[in-house]
């Protein structure tokens, strides 16, 4: 191979030619030699597992419309069946075959309301410029920053009436109208399985954001055996979760060798690097529509795993296993236990809204769920090579009608976003345990009131802060916690704060988004120190400056020490605050979700 490379060189052809000749002995066709009029073929699958012919016409060649130097070859189709469908959704990556070489992969479509089946087709140089030569693509992809992407048409689904609108603020602060785009790549549907129309509605925003538009109940998931193999044509789908819940995308494989295959033509979210399962497929019908026709498919056996999500296509290897994250998820009702099995991908943006859907879905889609009720969650997230993650906290509905299933849903996407969330390591989740108590009423509590038994104290007293919490719809209870006095206590105001564990967690990291963001080490240390909201926290806090760097704390500095540290502050994840958390002291676990917070003073003498 490499001595055919060489040759090429010194023959002076150019890099994609060398490419192509060292990846593929499928015969191909370079853009250049394409013209107008040109007659060949296209394969796709209109119904089962066999892909059928299309005929097609070449109408030109449109230069620098994928991007700068990304061409198109512009196509009519032909034949009964397209002519009658159109260019579905499912078909992107169908191969096209020009003089009996393979040309590219059919891609984009051409407006909103086509009468007739006119595409655009990405040429196979381009696609095959993707290669799998990362060592460790899940790894790279966990390293990403996540982002937000208002990208839309790259993973998207039939019968999807939301519209993205793309604006620009200008220095004047007048944005621009948003863009009409008449050549759009072919949708490629993402099929959401087990899902309630509840799901899809809270959380569609979210996975439009990392573009992805879901469609419901437009084919199914499952490993069924399917003899047939995989070639040009075939329908091949990426997985993102699977199990009792699924979600997966399907397009048309366009080129295929003993180790790889090519497919879609397009970017599924251009993710770069991924590492999803490859599964085969069956198309069950293929569903014609003037707004958005689309394949009904069967997602089948596995097939391998897809590594590349790349501008001009998705790469997939065979003899490969996918690593993905394991979640089990066990539901004690008053019906009795139920027990959800499932795996999501590992990515840094899709990951924590992946999480927070499911878990959504499994506590909403039970007969139990109501508006009156508590969920007591006890889990943990397993990290490779670091400590779990304790999962332990009480949910309730909130007073804005935002259902606990969803508090507790959100909680657990901000805990995945932040361990994504970090520029130095790579977080490796080997698993996901959640165990969730139903309780069918609203067990929730506010702080009424809160008072000290003294007004002066001195360093190595005890006191009582006595508390009073009013239950939603209950009778007011009484806690009466002891708190000492620490015996280094200052002469002078010591204020007692008493509140709830969120509101402790906010005062520490109040100050976090002017430092820089922690490895994943610190990250984990902090979650796990977290307070629960189901106790209820009276903290003694002193006038002196104190530092946190990372997920340690250095209370009661003198000053010439804080100034000294806070000149640090550019190149160390530090916060310096002016007060410091002298002693903190908690009630038992209480049977509530506790909401609120007080100031109390008393004098050191």
């Amino acid at each position: 191979m490499k001595k055919a490379v060489l040759a090429l060189l010194v023959l002076g052809l150019p890099l994609s030619t060398i490419i192509l000749a060292a990846q593929t002995s499928q015969p191909t066709i370079p853009v250049d030699e394409i013209h107008a009029g040109m007659r060949g073929y296209a394969l796709t699958v209109f119904e089962g597992v066999k892909p059928e012919s299309m005929d097609v016409e070449v109408l030109g060649v449109m230069r620098n419309t994928n991007g700068p130097k990304g061409d198109i070859i512009l196509i009519r189709l032909h034949g009964k069946k397209v002519e009658y469908t159109g260019v579905v959704a499912g078909m992107s990556g169908s191969p096209v075959y020009l003089d009996g070489k393979l040309a590219g992969a059919l891609a984009f479509r051409i407006g909103e309301f086509s009468k007739e089946p006119i595409a655009g087709v990405t040429p196979i140089a381009d696609m095959l410029e993707i290669n799998a030569l990362d060592k460790s693509p899940a790894e790279e992809a966990a390293a990403t920053k996540p982002g937000i992407s208002i990208a839309a048409g790259k993973t998207a689904a039939p019968g999807d009436g939301a519209t993205f609108s793309a604006s620009a603020t200008s220095t004047s602060g007048d944005s621009t109208q948003a863009f009409a785009s008449y050549l759009k790549p072919i949708d490629t549907p993402l099929v959401f399985n087990g899902f309630s129309e509840e799901t899809m509605r809270r959380f569609a925003g979210q996975f439009a954001s990392a573009g992805v538009v879901p469609v419901m109940g437009a084919g199914s998931v499952s490993e069924a055996k399917q003899p047939e193999p995989l070639e040009a044509g075939s329908a091949v789908s990426a997985i993102l979760v699977r199990g009792d819940m699924d979600i997966a995308a399907t397009c048309t494989v366009t080129y295929i060798d003993p180790q790889r295959l090519l497919a879609c033509g397009h970017p599924l979210m251009q993710f770069g690097s991924v590492d999803l399962p490859m599964n085969k497929a069956e198309v069950l019908a293929t569903l014609p529509s003037p707004l958005n026709a689309f394949k009904i498919v069967n997602t089948t056996e596995r097939a391998g795993v897809f590594v590349q999500d790349r501008h001009t296509g998705i790469l997939g290897v065979f003899n490969k296993q996918p690593d993905m994250i394991p979640v089990t998820l066990t539901l004690h009702g008053g019906s009795g236990t139920k027990e959800f099995h499932y795996e999501v991908l590992n990515n840094p943006r899709l990951s924590p809204v992946a999480i927070m859907a499911t878990v959504f879905n499994a506590l909403h889609g039970v007969n139990e769920y109501g508006e009156e009720i508590t969920y007591r969650l006890n889990g943990s997230i397993d990290v490779k090579g670091f400590p779990e993650v304790g999962l332990r906290n009480m949910f309730v509905p909130a007073d804005n009608g935002q259902p606990a299933a969803m508090a507790a849903a959100l909680s657990l996407g901000e805990r995945f976003g932040r361990i994504y969330d970090n520029p130095y390591n790579a977080p490796a989740v080997n698993s996901v345990k959640l165990d969730f108590d139903l309780v069918r009423e609203r067990r929730w509590a506010r702080l009424e009131s809160a008072r000290t038994d003294v007004s002066d104290v001195r360093p190595g007293d005890e006191i009582i802060v006595e508390t009073v919490l009013a239950p939603y719809r209950g009778e007011r209870v009484v806690h009466q916690i002891p708190v000492k006095i620490p015996t280094s206590a200052s002469k002078g105001t010591l204020r007692i704060l008493v509140s709830d564990g969120e509101t402790l967690d906010h005062v520490g990291r109040a100050n976090a988004a002017f430092g820089r963001k922690l490895d994943l080490a610190s990250t984990i240390a902090l979650l796990n120190k977290e307070h629960t909201n189901n106790r209820l926290y009276v903290s003694l806090l002193e006038a002196d400056p104190e530092a946190r760097v990372a997920d340690k704390v250095m209370p009661t500095l003198p000053i010439s020490v804080m100034n000294i540290m806070d000149g640090m502050r550019g190149n160390q994840e530090m916060i310096v605050s002016g007060e410091s958390s002298v002693d903190e002291t908690a009630t038992p676990p209480l049977d509530y979700v506790v909401s609120g917070a007080q100031l109390l003073t008393v004098t050191v003498k």
